[in-house]
């Protein structure tokens, strides 16, 4: 797991196809930290490329080239990061919609609310290089 503030804070690029290994080893890795985490970006295990997974509940969902098109209903909160200590504060959104591709390059786009939507926020801000 990547820890260098320095290495998170840069903004990733763009993901392709060539990419869709990147999606597995996350997959994994959220699933070997399952007890600590919920979502990840690709920087976090050291790949600077725009994916990130998100768990969803049931199912853990892989997003390339994420993008927030919309939100609404902005409140305060606080966060921990695995690639952080602590706690920290941070402002996020009650409901985000989402363009991605998804695992088979075909472009999605969902609605999110609540704690999902705050996952997808929290490692979106990853990809720029934002750290909370």
């Amino acid at each position: 797991m990547v820890r260098d503030i320095f290495f998170l804070g840069q903004p990733s690029e763009p993901a392709t196809q060539a990419d869709l290994s990147v999606g597995r080893d996350l997959l994994d890795t959220l699933q070997a930290n399952r007890e600590a985490c919920v979502g990840m970006a690709a920087n976090m295990i050291g790949v600077k490329k725009n994916i990130i997974i998100v768990n969803m509940g049931l199912i853990d969902v892989v997003m390339f080239n994420p993008v927030i098109i919309s939100r609404r209903g902005r409140y305060e909160t606080e966060e921990r990061c695995l690639s952080l200590e602590g706690v920290r504060k941070t402002t996020r959104y009650q409901e985000i919609e989402v363009e991605y591709y998804d695992s088979s390059w075909k472009k999605q786009r969902q609605k999110l609310s609540g704690w999902t939507a705050q996952i997808a926020q929290h490692e979106i801000d990853h990809l720029s290089g934002k750290i909370i």
